[in-house]
């Protein structure tokens, strides 16, 4: 009985043993590695300090200790609006984000107007109006832009006037009988035919349009002359 507690208390020994070995290995193990971190971070440190040192060295000139003072200072005051302008960014990511589709398909949509303006031949049109800008800037010189400019209201009262529709009608007539005009003069013909002709209904009712015409050209011209000396004298 005294043999078998004795060899009982010896397994517990030796139960109490392995435990303590193994919490012995245990630490040793974490002894080990904390001195194996403790090597890295040294050498880590080592590299961070002299790195350190070499890019300080470069702004030390230009760097006070008061100076980083001060700027961890204006930070320190600074802690709302810099929350307040990390929010405002993170509100602009969120509305870049939500807008991201809006844009693609506006994108996506001048696209598809643009090659149908392409088709349309708009892109040739404004390449051979460039052209004929260029053979503009080239014919005339800034001389001729001015007079063209002090003229311009004249010019354009005058292309008004000749797109009424009793002008346009008047020319489009002009133009037909032009064209369906076959006149041959004699070489031979006297002053008695000429006047003999000229006592036709047709002849004199030109005679009178055009004697008409150009009577009203004087008035209007004299008018005119009237009117530039009327300014010139109220200048």
């Amino acid at each position: 009985m005294e043999e078998k507690n004795i060899q009982e208390q010896v397994n517990e020994i030796n139960k109490k043993l392995d435990f303590i070995l193994e919490e012995m290995n245990l630490q040793r193990t974490r002894r080990k590695e904390m001195e194996d971190l403790k090597d890295d971070l040294m050498r880590v440190g080592k590299d961070v300090y002299q790195t350190a040192v070499v890019e300080l060295e470069g702004v030390h000139d230009y760097l006070q200790t008061g100076d980083v003072l001060h700027l961890g200072k204006k930070l320190l005051r600074n802690v709302n609006t810099i929350n307040k302008s990390i929010e405002q960014l993170e509100s602009l990511r969120d509305f870049l984000q939500d807008f991201s589709p809006i844009s693609r398909e506006s994108v996506i949509d001048l696209m598809n107007k643009l090659d149908e303006l392409d088709r349309k031949g708009y892109f040739q049109f404004l390449k051979e109006f460039k052209n004929i800008a260029d053979n503009i800037v080239t014919s005339f010189t800034v001389e001729d832009v001015k007079a063209l400019g002090d003229n311009i209201v004249t010019i354009l009262n005058t292309v008004k006037n000749l797109t009424q529709p009793d002008m346009l009608h008047a020319i489009n007539n002009a133009v037909s009988v032009y064209e369906k005009l076959d006149i041959t003069v004699d070489e031979k013909i006297s002053y008695f035919t000429l006047f003999k002709r000229m006592n036709t209904p047709e002849m004199r009712r030109g005679i009178a349009f055009a004697i008409r015409f150009l009577k009203s050209l004087a008035e209007t011209k004299k008018d005119n002359n009237n009117t530039n000396i009327n300014k010139i004298s109220t200048n």
